[in-house]
């Protein structure tokens, strides 16, 4: 790292945002809406994957293409929004965010217009020199792409970041940059899942900030 602290970028939902249940019940009402089957949060956090289209499609056994990817996810975030209230933080992800000595900034696959707002509602927003959801009407995409933005945008070069999420694919985002990954196991992913990556695990977002920190 060129610097004493890399700077580190936090993903949202699963990982500061605890709302696992409120995402399997809404994905639940998108499956219900073609008449596909409930899961439930542990084949949720050992199935899910991106591009979300790929999960869709296996759990409901027939393809999935981008009209019908379209009008599920439209379908799911409303569900979302309206169980949003019910969400709280992770229990630590205060106190982690506060211990780490370096730069931070958040970067969330959920919708931009969305995602500000909220992170202002918990009062995070002043902890973060940047905070970024996507920019577009549909999602279900990969991170990699986003993250490349997201660091231009903070002219940061990818080896001087370390990122904390929750899914296999905040860990390729980062890689993808040249940066490091800590995966957090109380989120959106089966633990399992993320142990056989390679990269660092975390029971808690305090020993993943720990984790971060350079050795």
């Amino acid at each position: 790292m060129s610097s004493a602290h890399p700077h580190l970028v936090w993903d949202w939902n699963g990982t500061l945002l605890n709302d696992l249940d409120l995402i399997v019940a809404s994905t639940n009402v998108a499956f219900a809406s073609v008449g596909g089957p409930a899961v439930t949060a542990d084949e949720h956090r050992v199935r899910f994957r991106r591009p979300i289209a790929d999960y869709y499609a296996e759990v409901l056994g027939q393809a999935v293409d981008e009209a019908a990817f379209g009008q599920l996810d439209k379908i799911f975030h409303e569900a979302y929004l309206d169980g949003l209230t019910t969400c709280g933080l992770a229990h630590d992800a205060v106190d982690a965010i506060s211990s780490w000595p370096g730069n931070q900034s958040l970067l969330s696959m959920w919708f931009h217009e969305d995602l500000v707002p909220t992170v202002q509602t918990y009062g995070l927003t002043r902890h973060f020199l940047r905070v970024d959801g996507l920019r577009t009407e549909v999602g279900g995409d990969r991170k990699a792409e986003s993250l490349t933005r997201h660091l231009a945008e903070l002219g940061l070069d990818g080896r001087d970041v370390v990122l904390i999420g929750d899914s296999l694919d905040d860990a390729e985002a980062a890689r993808s940059v040249g940066g490091r990954a800590v995966l957090y196991a109380g989120g959106l992913t089966d633990p399992t899942r993320l142990r056989a990556s390679g990269h660092p695990v975390a029971e808690t977002l305090t020993e993943a900030v720990a984790l971060a920190r350079p050795h």
